[in-house]
């Protein structure tokens, strides 16, 4: 009998892998380009990296809606990178530019930023918008992460 399988796609050149459920997913390569799959930081994304994350993935997505040009964001990006060494490798934590990906932000109805979203099974689970500190996004990531 064959051992269940986490799929996770890899933040660097965006291929597919399978994790066993059993193995360690924090010390997991990528089988193509051999980098880690979890680094303990938010990953960049655009359009196509985005939709491949949210439909390949079998880990939640935590995904911040942001641009350069807002305060709040800026003050809230260093408590995202402390919040995802936190919860990875049972999350993938997604940086989206809504300068540089306007279709996101308008396919979400993105109206104030920085926004969280929470994503489960490629379906949206939640979302919050406002600046938060790390324990907050950590508590509200729990809070509302669908049992599976």
């Amino acid at each position: 009998m064959s051992q269940p399988l986490h799929h996770v796609v890899c933040p660097a050149c965006g291929a597919v892998n399978r994790i066993p459920l059993g193995r360690p997913a924090d010390q997991a390569k990528c089988g193509s380009c051999h980098k880690p799959l979890f680094t303990g930081a938010p990953v960049p994304v655009d359009a196509k990296a985005f939709e491949r994350h949210l439909t390949r993935n079998d880990i939640a997505l935590v995904v911040d809606f942001w641009a350069p040009w807002c305060g709040p964001c800026r003050a809230m990006a260093p408590a995202f990178e402390r919040a995802a060494k936190e919860l990875e490798p049972g999350y993938r934590f997604l940086k989206v530019n809504t300068e540089e990906v306007p279709e996101l932000a308008a396919r979400y109805g993105i109206r104030s930023i920085p926004t969280l979203m929470l994503f489960s099974s490629g379906q949206l689970a939640a979302q919050s918008a406002g600046a938060r500190d790390q324990n907050g996004i950590v508590s509200w990531v729990r809070a509302h992460t669908p049992a599976r």
